[in-house]
């Protein structure tokens, strides 16, 4: 057995999984991953970086004050291994470098800014390690929703093609929906034709019509599956692995996109730092459903933060 952090640094939050693993030592998809903590953050590092081609200093305090106190967790539980990873923002920052000297005070290790095809990897890994249970029809069709980015990775047992987009959450929002409360009719049309230029681009690489399940990562996704689901509140193991039909994706979808910011703080399952970039992120998912002919998605909790993890076992 062995204890590891991974720290996931994206664009919209900073998450920690600190976990006990032990692996089947055969490098298949056995072995057990046991949480210890697990913790997230909204932090907005991406905040005007597709703008600017910056990391605000306002966001990069934000961030660093959450990553000490998660250096005060790995510390207080012992972690044998620690792995930063920084993903869309940080690509796109001309001052990445700021960035990486404040990880390397707080942590002691060299921050990872990894590329859209890593992340695409370490997404599929987290997300699809416990699915053999459910005995979903292959391949996979993994779709990780970020702030900056999202990422598209087909396989089976291991990824067979991926394609990273710079359409996330934040990003899109920034772009198109950020005036108007809710967004205008034209608002919403022009980021959906965004969506869909890179829905395109992504079947020149990755063949999607030979997916058979669709599988869904990240908070936007499993917010809109809490919301589905009609819980009052965000329950993790309510939503892990839930199914959730292209009805109710659209559904969701037209609602959130026009409800006011107020509506939708309202609530119960939306954490506070999603309420500006939740529409985003549902339009982005089904935009997708609807142009790759998805029926239902597989939501998971478990994503590029449980692959970085099960990298250091």
């Amino acid at each position: 057995m062995t204890r590891v952090a991974a720290i996931d640094c994206g664009t919209n939050s900073v998450r920690l999984l600190i976990a006990d693993i032990v692996a089947d030592g055969a490098g298949g998809s056995g072995g057990a991953l046991t949480d210890v903590e697990r913790r997230m953050e909204i932090v907005r590092l991406g905040q005007g970086v597709d703008k600017t081609g910056r990391l605000a200093p306002e966001a990069l305090d934000r961030t660093f004050t959450a990553m000490r106190g998660y250096a005060e967790l790995v510390e207080r539980h012992g972690a044998e291994k620690v792995r930063v990873v920084a993903t869309s923002a940080t690509r796109d920052a001309d001052n990445r470098a700021d960035f990486v000297s404040g990880v390397v005070d707080i942590f002691g290790v060299v921050p990872e800014v990894i590329t859209g095809d890593e992340e695409a990897s370490l997404s599929f890994l987290g997300a699809t390690r416990e699915l053999a249970a459910l005995r979903p029809a292959r391949p996979y069709l993994v779709v990780d929703i970020g702030g900056g980015s999202t990422e598209f990775v087909l396989g089976g047992d291991s990824v067979e093609a991926a394609r990273s987009m710079d359409i996330g959450c934040v990003r899109m929002t920034e772009r198109h929906l950020k005036d108007g409360d809710p967004p205008s009719p034209e608002q919403i049309t022009a980021a959906a034709a965004d969506i869909d230029a890179a829905l395109a681009e992504v079947r020149r690489t990755v063949p999607v019509d030979e997916a058979r399940t669709l599988v869904g990562l990240a908070g936007s996704v499993t917010t809109i599956s809490g919301i589905a689901l009609g819980l009052p509140e965000y329950d993790p193991a309510r939503i892990h692995l839930s199914r959730i039909t292209a009805t109710q994706v659209h559904e969701v979808t037209r609602n959130l996109l026009h409800a006011t910011r107020a509506e939708r703080a309202a609530i119960g399952v939306m954490h506070p730092g999603r309420v500006d970039v939740i529409g985003a992120g549902a339009l982005i998912l089904d935009r997708i459903m609807r142009e790759y002919g998805f029926g239902a998605v597989v939501v998971s909790e478990h994503d590029i933060l449980d692959g970085i993890a099960w990298s250091l076992a």
